[in-house]
């Protein structure tokens, strides 16, 4: 091993480590200096956001925030009042409290309690909060109308700072009606506007929550009653509570409605019609003026304003007696003797019968093997028109009838305005049924009999019409052959007719000369009788079943005739006509004294209004309880 050399161990050569140690701490200080370029970027664009926000842009934030500090309540429009054609007011307004819920401060916890405190029902006001969900934030939600001075208390109490400050109180005018329901079905009422009537183009320019026109007058002419809403803007504090009010932008009423109706006729016919079921129409047949509309039984219309609770509006639709069944336009009823004037023109018309024509009525006649009954068992012997028109005779109008056929008489029926709306300015108007042999087809795919018209010609079968239909049929046929359109407003001027006919003034003359002799010659109107007044008129009873029906019918229900009557006065150039409808009164001579009441009252008017009145003496002129001429009275 001597001599042998051992090999050593390089030691490392530190020159060779140099470079990966300042790669290392170039690495390090580049990500260092990238890092403060990062920051020094981030903190140049904060201040300059902040500039932007503070310095540059501060008005405009500056008004935004104060924007959030501003709320705007509405302030309702009253609705325009309506009056009768004398100037009297029918439905005003009163001053009272509505309470809506403001959306921007709305907790949904307090929807309970705040229901309960007002006595409503909890998940139908959380039922109303969901609907307006997809609305904008400055819709309110319409909490409940015409407040109590109970519930008013309440809300005192209860709205300060640690309470509900959802809860805004603002003024409102609220409908005021008359009293146990008089005018109802022609006035109608006010409600809270709901989904489907919002989505329906005839208030398509609506907005949730507000108060429109429901039915009658009040929906018809909802546009020209409404008025524009103003608005009231007030500064709250970050609890939402008023601090300060900025500023009132006032609403704009709604125009006043002068109606065609005359108040005194209206509560005669309201007080006649007392403790029946029915409807009277009043108009006068040279403009189309309605001078009174009557269904019954009613309803109160101010139970509707604000909010008419769950139970009240059960009890009305479940009412056997439908109250709330507009029946001066909407009952469709066979009309029973009443249309026997009708039929009389027809035949005069068509030359099928003249004031010669005489029928012997035994009591009964048969047509096609069936045997049709006259009203008076032992039959009215031998009778011409006039006679026949005075008391009524079926038998008489069954040959009529026979003599015409169905189409015929359709044609003269709807002449007169049956079988379709009379275009009065109410909602919902009904239009009836005049059969014909089209008709039937088009209804039942069936033919016409020649034994099924006997029963139309005196008002039976499938024919039906309405109380406003009767009134301004018979309206027409007495002013000489023209229909003039029902209307209810005052300043609409009817220049057009609706109708008009090129009828024999003679024969219009025979049929009307019949119709005085039903009140004043001893016919099934003489009980109604009226000294010094030319009133004419036609008794009706109508079945509400056929007798085969009768023979099966349910005990409990009420199957008695309907009892008619329309009347006219003066004879000659008449001004006004009434129609009658007393449901289940069995004859026509219990519904004429309904008439004969609202005829007289207008005679009774129109007297008093032309007597003269006496010059006022020169004492009373100068009566220290009269303000002189220029003068303000005290």
């Amino acid at each position: 091993m001597a001599g042998r050399t051992i090999p050593q161990e390089r030691p490392p050569d530190s020159t060779e480590s140099r470079p990966l140690v300042r790669d290392d701490i170039k690495f390090a200080q580049s990500k260092i200096a990238a890092f403060q370029y990062v920051t020094v970027a981030i903190f140049v664009f904060l201040i300059t956001g902040y500039w932007d926000l503070q310095v540059l842009k501060e008005e405009i934030f500056k008004a935004k925030a104060q924007q959030n500090q501003i709320k705007s309540l509405p302030v309702p429009a009253p609705r325009g009042r309506i009056l009768d054609r004398d100037g009297r007011v029918i439905v005003d307004n009163h001053s009272s409290y509505r309470l809506i819920l403001s959306r921007e401060s709305l907790r949904e916890e307090h929807i309970a309690p705040i229901a309960m405190g007002l006595n409503l029902d909890a998940d139908e006001l959380m039922r109303k909060v969901d609907r307006f969900r997809k609305q904008p934030t400055y819709f309110t939600i319409p909490l409940k109308e015409d407040l109590t001075p109970d519930e008013l208390t309440f809300v005192e109490a209860h709205r300060g700072d640690d309470a509900f400050p959802e809860m805004e109180l603002i003024r409102s005018q609220h409908r005021l009606y008359p009293r146990d329901g008089v005018a109802a079905h022609l006035l109608g009422y006010t409600g809270e506007i709901n989904d489907a009537e919002l989505n329906s183009q005839e208030f398509a320019k609506h907005n949730p929550g507000e108060i429109i026109g429901k039915m009658g007058i009040e929906r018809f002419y909802n546009d020209v009653l409404s008025g524009i809403d103003g608005q009231r803007q007030v500064r709250v504090d970050n609890r939402m509570n008023t601090r300060e009010v900025l500023g009132i932008k006032e609403a704009q009423p709604g125009r006043d409605l002068r109606l065609t109706i005359d108040l005194d006729l209206q509560v005669v016919a309201e007080l006649a019609m007392e403790g029946k079921s029915g409807a009277v129409v009043a108009l006068d047949p040279r403009n189309g003026e309605v001078l009174a509309l009557v269904s019954t039984p009613a309803y109160d219309p101010n139970h509707f304003v604000g909010r008419i609770n769950a139970r009240e509006w059960r009890a009305l639709n479940e009412n056997p007696n439908l109250p709330l069944l507009n029946r001066a336009i909407q009952a469709q009823l066979a009309p029973g003797s009443t249309f026997k004037p009708i039929m009389a023109l027809a035949g005069l018309e068509e030359g099928v019968i003249d004031e010669t024509t005489t029928v012997f009525c035994p009591g009964s006649a048969t047509y096609y093997g069936r045997t049709f009954k006259c009203h008076k068992k032992g039959g009215h012997g031998t009778v011409n028109l006039h006679r026949a028109l005075a008391q009524s005779c079926d038998v008489f109008f069954y040959m009529v009838g026979n003599r015409l056929g169905i189409d015929k008489i359709a044609k003269y029926a709807e002449m007169a305005g049956l079988g379709k709306e009379t275009g009065i300015d109410l909602p919902h108007e009904k239009a009836g049924v005049v059969p014909s042999s089209a008709w039937k087809v088009r209804r039942y795919r069936e033919k016409w009999y020649a034994g099924e018209t006997i029963s139309v010609s005196i008002g039976q079968g499938a024919l039906t019409v309405t109380p406003i239909q009767l009134a301004h049929a018979i309206g027409g046929i007495v002013t000489g052959g023209v229909w003039m359109r029902p209307h209810l407003v005052k300043d609409e001027k009817q220049t057009v007719p609706a109708r008009k006919a090129e009828l024999n003034l003679e024969n219009v003359n025979r049929v009307m000369y019949g119709m005085y002799a039903v009140v004043n010659e001893g016919g099934t109107g003489a009980g109604s009788r009226i000294p010094g007044v030319e009133f004419s008129g036609k008794t009706g009873s109508a079945q509400r079943a056929s007798n085969e029906f009768m023979k099966k019918k349910d005990p409990s229900a009420d199957y008695r005739d309907d009892g008619w009557f329309v009347g006219f006065a003066p004879r000659s150039q008449p001004e006004i006509v009434v129609a009658a409808l007393f449901e289940h009164g069995e004859h026509g001579d219990l519904a004429a004294p309904i008439v004969r009441d609202v005829i007289k009252a207008w005679h009774d008017k129109k007297i008093r209004l032309e007597r003269p009145r006496p010059a006022p003496s020169l004492a009373k002129a100068l009566s220290p309880l009269q303000p002189l001429s220029g003068s303000p009275a005290r």
